[in-house]
């Protein structure tokens, strides 16, 4: 499945990390958050129109803030993550997210006035790891499941992994992240992301 697909769909449950601590699960804060996030580009027709200040602080504000990034990032690099120095996974975790929002910025002109649908939480009082279940209903198109596994922290639940259509997003970058690897080290990967992200920064400075 193509990867901006992926954060296009999941794009509109994700809000700032201020209204975590409010929530006592995380499919009440997804639900919360949602409004607020379909509001903005329902109402911002700089956003919609592709405004990259404007896309770019929606991003910044409202998106990533609710992700665990050093967790996604460990998990996405799998097993070579303790090869790593510390400075290396803080610099994989800084180049990652920087992917990240250069993906969710081309996501956000996608949005088509989908609807979601909320499935029954499974989860015990205790549980600190959860699954959260949605489904975006497509006008004229079949519903595509969306499940969120989220982590309690002490700041709120956090998400560091999001599947769509049964494709997960952290072992989507797994195995290209692995290949980089095996063929020229952690340094190859870092270097490998920041040139992505550096040629998207170049690509937004033209346009």
């Amino acid at each position: 499945m193509n990867l901006q697909r992926i954060l296009t769909a999941a794009l509109f449950f994700l809000s700032t990390a201020a209204f975590a601590n409010e929530f006592a699960t995380p499919d009440e804060m997804i639900k919360h958050t949602a409004t607020e996030v379909l509001g903005i580009i329902k109402s911002d027709k700089d956003i919609q129109a592709g405004d990259k200040k404007k896309v770019k602080a929606l991003i910044e504000t409202k998106i990533l803030p609710q992700f665990d990034f050093t967790r996604m990032t460990r998990l996405a690099v799998g097993r070579f993550w303790n090869q790593a120095t510390p400075a290396q996974q803080q610099e994989l975790t800084n180049e990652f997210r920087s992917l990240l929002v250069r993906t969710y910025s081309a996501s956000l002109n996608s949005y088509k006035d989908q609807k979601i649908d909320y499935k029954p939480l499974r989860m015990n009082p205790s549980d600190t790891d959860v699954v959260v279940k949605t489904a975006v209903q497509q006008p004229g198109g079949r519903a595509i499941p969306i499940d969120y596994t989220a982590v309690k922290s002490p700041t709120g639940w956090k998400i560091y992994d999001i599947a769509v259509d049964g494709v997960s997003l952290v072992v989507n970058y797994r195995s290209s992240f692995a290949q980089e690897i095996q063929q020229g080290g952690i340094a190859q990967l870092i270097n490998t992301l920041k040139a992505k992200n550096n040629g998207a920064l170049v690509e937004n400075k033209k346009s």
